[in-house]
């Protein structure tokens, strides 16, 4: 199958530029491909995913992807679905940002010496160098102030006279545009991906590079991801899920993929995973034949948490997510599972000073109970376990043998309510 026709198969294709030309174009040989990210924080989250895979795929598929890390858009600001101004953060850390995320991007792609090798760009290296007086002349001289603000995010915008728009905001597409055209120039790259959001922007690029090179090339965009219920893709009551293990543990990241709905869970393996559309439809079977036993979600689980922080922390989260339920030995945890696991979740900070401390401390400590009257008849009424271990004793204090790796522990009331903690040094 080629390409463009997965693509389709796995409902990733959004707007075209015209995919029987894409596809003509692609039977010639190879095409060198570009999406942009914009460094607006010091990581990327799971909706940049998409478009992260999209490039892999590609390359799999032995195009030559491009990626560019909008270090001087950063500073911009894009107006795409977004409702009002946003914050124009500093320079300095706009570039901290944007060299985090380069390092980010570099372990999704090849970027070894094949010709099919994945080039990572910051496009501060071109914007930052032209002048005022040449992009009006030569860059802006080329767009039409009637189209740019009957774009979308632009008239939106506009239709609220108390929000408006920026200059600097309104200028974004003409920027992304200048990418592409940069791009074009320099690597012929003829076909840029992205959000659907992106697509005023892009089809911009695609119109500058026809008035400027009198040159044809492409686009297509993916849909924007949301569950069935409407919510966006990675967007929890707890905040955002990132890519980056230091926001987001792999054991978090894993249960947000194995919590997925029913009615998700098959579009999200097609999103998300490489697993074949074969092996997908046989999941989906199950998840009609049997949906209790969530096998899809493991799977999409599974695959999601290997692809972002590989196989090793995968199969931590796994064990850890039997661990916490009871269902496997919390001492097989590596250390730095609990660090993790402790560094991006709610967890119990308990202080050793003179003594260690009590059970029933730890629970309200633990938000599991508001006082130690409402705790104790939960103790004793056999509903508490600390690490797994069913404790009935009101009076219980934790002990050295309790400590996993000598200081974390596992609190947890019932089957599922569970709460990791750390016992911390006191003065």
């Amino acid at each position: 199958m080629d390409i463009i026709s997965e693509l389709e198969q796995r409902g990733l294709i959004y707007q075209s530029s015209g995919l029987e030309a894409l596809k003509e174009r692609l039977k010639e040989g190879q095409i060198t491909l570009y999406c942009g990210f914009d460094p607006t924080a010091d990581s990327l989250h799971i909706g940049s995913l998409i478009p992260i895979l999209c490039l892999k795929r590609f390359q799999d598929a032995g195009h030559k992807p491009v990626v560019v890390v909008g270090g001087a858009t950063a500073l911009l600001g894009d107006p795409s679905g977004k409702e009002k101004e946003r914050d124009v953060n500093p320079g300095e850390l706009v570039a901290g940002w944007a060299e985090m995320i380069k390092n980010q991007l570099s372990g999704y792609l090849d970027f070894g010496n094949s010709e099919n090798s994945a080039i990572m760009v910051n496009n501060y290296e071109w914007i930052s160098k032209i002048s005022a007086f040449e992009y009006l002349r030569d860059i802006g001289k080329k767009f039409s102030v009637n189209v740019m603000v009957s774009r979308e995010s632009v008239k939106r915008r506009l239709s609220d006279p108390e929000k408006g728009i920026s200059y600097t905001e309104f200028s974004y597409m003409i920027m992304q545009a200048f990418d592409y055209l940069k791009l074009n120039e320099k690597y012929n790259c003829e076909l840029q991906v992205g959000g659907s959001d992106q697509w005023g922007n892009i089809t911009a690029g695609m119109d500058l590079i026809w008035k400027k090179l009198n040159k044809k090339v492409h686009s297509l965009t993916f849909p924007l991801i949301e569950t069935a219920d409407g919510h966006k893709i990675g967007k929890t009551e707890k905040g955002t899920i990132w890519l980056d293990g230091k926001k987001t543990s792999p054991y978090e990241l894993y249960q947000y993929w194995l919590n997925i709905d029913d009615k998700d869970v098959i579009k999200f393996l097609k999103f998300y995973t490489f697993l074949s559309l074969e092996e997908i439809s046989i999941l989906e079977k199950g998840v009609l034949e049997n949906p209790e036993k969530r096998e899809a979600q493991k799977v999409l689980a599974s695959e999601v948490t290997a692809i972002i922080h590989g196989m090793k922390e995968r199969d931590n989260a796994i064990t850890a997510s039997k661990a916490f339920f009871g269902e496997a030995e919390l001492n097989e945890l590596p250390e730095t599972t609990f660090e993790s696991i402790c560094l991006t979740t709610p967890h119990i900070k308990a202080v050793k000073s003179d003594e260690m401390p009590k059970i029933l401390d730890l629970l309200v400590e633990g938000e599991f109970f508001t006082s130690k009257s409402n705790a104790r008849k939960d103790v004793q009424g056999g509903g508490i376990y600390l690490n797994n271990k069913r404790i009935t004793d009101v009076n219980y204090t934790v002990s050295d043998e309790d400590l996993i790796h000598g200081k974390y522990f596992v609190l947890r009331k019932g089957k599922k309510n569970f709460k990791p903690g750390v016992l911390l040094s006191g003065v």
